[in-house]
């Protein structure tokens, strides 16, 4: 999960001490990383101590998902609205600044949606299979400053109507690196999610420096199709900027029983 640029009002200082982590925006601005070479995920942990995480930490992502157990696990209560289509290019993937007012509630707990963005191919994978792209949506709790984040995988194929929900983002994807600044028809974000909303769940960490391990990973099971168009235009862009799986290691790795 890409880092995001904190610019929503409610954030103030004393949150984002309190997230630790959070404050990463700062130093993965500052200190250049990337996907490749001596900047590549691989070195991360190396780059910064602020990035120590990346190479110490035991709770990392992304994984591999295989072996989940079933179990019976509350369902993710989608709350979405529309947002201008805020799009922009932040060096290292395409993401989607959120309006305010749309957000998840999981556990009791509530998460406000703060962005999207994408990788290429997809940071998770299913029994050591990668789809063609992977998104992330990214929420935060606004009391601990713990992150939720919704992942779906993305195949190229005949998806109509997941191709329809996706084509102002598609459309306007944005070559050069830049500021968020809306562009074509305004997203309705409940259309961005597949139908069926089962899920894998496990406790892990951002996957772009510093690593932090602050995220409650929510990966829904049911991949959405876009067109070869959708998927060539984004990797047109971005071919390469997923991170490897790592291990899960002690961790839990639960599926929603249907």
């Amino acid at each position: 999960m890409h880092r995001f640029r904190i610019f929503l009002v409610f954030f103030t200082l004393p949150l984002l001490a309190a997230i630790g982590g959070m404050l990463m925006v700062a130093f993965a601005d500052e200190i250049p990383w990337g996907y490749a070479d001596d900047k590549g995920p691989a070195r991360w942990g190396r780059l910064s101590p602020e990035f120590a995480l990346c190479e110490e930490g035991l709770a990392q992502s992304p994984i591999d998902i295989r072996d989940a157990v079933e179990t019976d696990l509350v369902a993710i209560n989608f709350h979405y609205g529309e947002t201008a289509n805020n799009i922009f290019n932040n060096g290292h993937t395409i993401q989607v600044a959120i309006d305010a007012g749309s957000y998840i509630v999981y556990n009791g707990i509530r998460y406000d949606l703060l962005q999207f963005h994408f990788h290429a191919p997809s940071e998770h994978t299913i029994a050591g299979e990668a789809a063609a792209l992977e998104i992330h949506f990214v929420h935060q709790d606004r009391n601990s400053g713990n992150l939720a984040v919704i992942g779906i995988l993305l195949t190229a194929g005949d998806g109509e109507a997941g191709s329809a929900a996706y084509a102002p983002i598609f459309d306007n994807l944005p070559a050069q690196v830049g500021e968020p600044a809306a562009a074509g028809e305004a997203l309705a974000l409940e259309t961005l999610l597949p139908a069926s909303r089962g899920y894998y769940t496990y406790q892990g960490s951002l996957t772009t420096p510093p690593c932090s391990e602050v995220v409650r990973w929510l990966l829904l099971d049911s991949p959405l199709a876009l067109s070869t168009e959708q998927i060539a235009a984004f990797r047109a862009i971005y071919d390469a900027n997923a991170r490897p799986t790592l291990p899960l290691g002690q961790r839990d790795l639960l599926r929603a029983r249907r």
